[in-house]
C-alpha cells in the first residue's frame, strides 16, 4: 500500500526530491522520487541505497545531479532512516527482498542499482538473487558480507550493543550529536569540514525513533549472526553478467580498498575507479566526480 500524498514533513527537502511513504509486510518505508527532469522515451531509472546507519539523505548531492536524465529512486532500508524500526531478522536478504519488491511495484523494468558499503552488499545480492531486476550496479566501497572489515572499534561497538545490560546507557551516548559529528570527521571523512549540520541530524534523528534501541540491538546480533549473509562477495561477482562499476576512495579508513584489490578478477564486467584523498563517503565528498563517473560508464556500457 502506497501512502499517496507526500509527507511534508522538515526533511522533505526539494534536493532529495518527493518523499513518501510506502508499506512492505505491513511496515512503512520511506523512498523518495524524482522525475527526469529532460523528457527521453524510455528514461533508464537509477535506485539509490545507502549505507549502514544512514538513510536515503545521504544522496543529498548526487540525486538531482543525476536526474536530469534519469528517473531517480532512492528509499531506507527497514530499520534505517525514516523507515519503521520493526522487530524484524536483519540481515542482506531481507533487505535484497525489499529492494527486489519496491522495485517491482514501482519500477517494473530493469535498472540501475546505485549502493553505498552496506547498500552495495544489498545491490550485489539482489542482483544475484533476482538477476532480472537490473541492467548494471554501480557500487561505492563493497563491505564483506560478514562484519570482519575495520575499524575494531566498530566491532567493539557491536558486541556491545549486543549486552542488554551496557546497551541503553551506551545507546544514549553514541547518538548524541557532538559523538556522530566526532565520527564523522575524524574516521569517516577526510574532508571534516564537509560534515555539516544537515549530515550529523540524519544520522541522530533516527535513533530517537521508537523501537531504535531494539533495532540497534538486533542489528548488533545479526552482524555476527552466519546467515547474515547467504553469500560471500567472492561467491557473488562471479555470478554477474552486467556491467559493473565499483568507486572507492583511496583513503577509506572503514572498508580499506586493499582487500577488494583481490576479488577484482573474478568479474570481467568489473571497472573500478580509485577516487583520489577521499574518504568512506566519497559520493559526497567529491559528488561532481562521482556523478560524472557514473555518467560516463552509463554512457558507455
Amino acid at each position: 500500500m502506497i501512502k499517496d500524498k507526500a509527507l511534508l514533513t522538515q526533511d522533505n527537502k526539494s534536493h532529495l526530491g518527493t518523499q513518501r511513504d510506502w508499506f512492505w509486510r505491513g511496515w512503512r518505508i520511506r523512498y523518495t522520487y524524482i522525475r527526469p527532469a529532460r523528457t527521453a522515451q524510455d528514461p533508464l531509472p537509477l535506485v539509490f541505497l545507502h549505507g549502514f546507519g544512514s538513510a536515503l539523505g545521504q544522496w543529498r548531492a548526487n540525486l538531482m545531479p543525476l536526474s536530469q536524465h534519469h528517473a531517480i529512486y532512492a528509499l531506507d532500508f527497514l530499520g534505517f532512516g525514516g523507515s519503521q524500526k520493526a522487530p524484524a531478522r536483519y540481515n542482506t536478504d531481507l533487505w535484497a527482498n525489499l529492494t527486489y519488491d519496491f522495485f517491482s511495484s514501482f519500477i517494473g523494468q530493469k535498472a540501475i542499482i546505485i549502493g553505498h558499503s552496506l547498500g552495495a552488499l544489498v545491490a550485489l545480492t539482489a542482483a544475484s538473487k533476482y538477476p532480472e531486476m537490473t541492467k548494471g550496479l554501480v557500487l561505492l566501497t563493497l563491505p564483506e558480507a560478514k562484519a570482519s572489515q575495520p575499524p575494531a572499534f566498530a566491532r567493539a561497538i557491536e558486541r556491545t550493543f549486543a549486552s542488554a545490560p551496557l546497551l541503553w546507557p551506551l545507546f544514549q551516548f553514541v547518538r548524541q550529536p557532538a559523538f556522530l559529528r566526532l565520527v564523522l570527521k575524524k574516521i569517516i571523512y577526510v574532508r571534516p569540514e564537509l560534515v555539516d549540520e544537515e549530515l550529523v541530524a540524519m544520522f541522530a534523528e533516527p535513533p530517537r525513533d521508537r523501537g531504535a534501541l531494539d533495532v540497534l540491538s538486533r542489528l548488533a546480533r545479526s552482524l555476527r549472526d552466519p546467515d547474515y549473509g547467504s553469500k560471500t562477495v567472492r561467491e557473488m561477482l562471479p555470478e554477474l553478467q552486467v556491467p559493473l562499476l565499483v568507486l572507492w576512495g583511496k583513503e577509506d579508513r572503514v572498508v580499506p580498498l586493499s582487500g577488494f584489490r583481490q576479488l577484482i578478477h573474478l568479474n570481467p564486467n568489473l571497472q573500478l575507479v580509485e577516487l583520489e584523498n577521499a574518504g568512506h563517503c566519497a559520493y559526497d565528498e567529491y559528488p561532481e566526480k562521482t556523478n560524472q563517473e557514473i555518467l560516463n560508464w552509463l554512457a558507455n556500457c
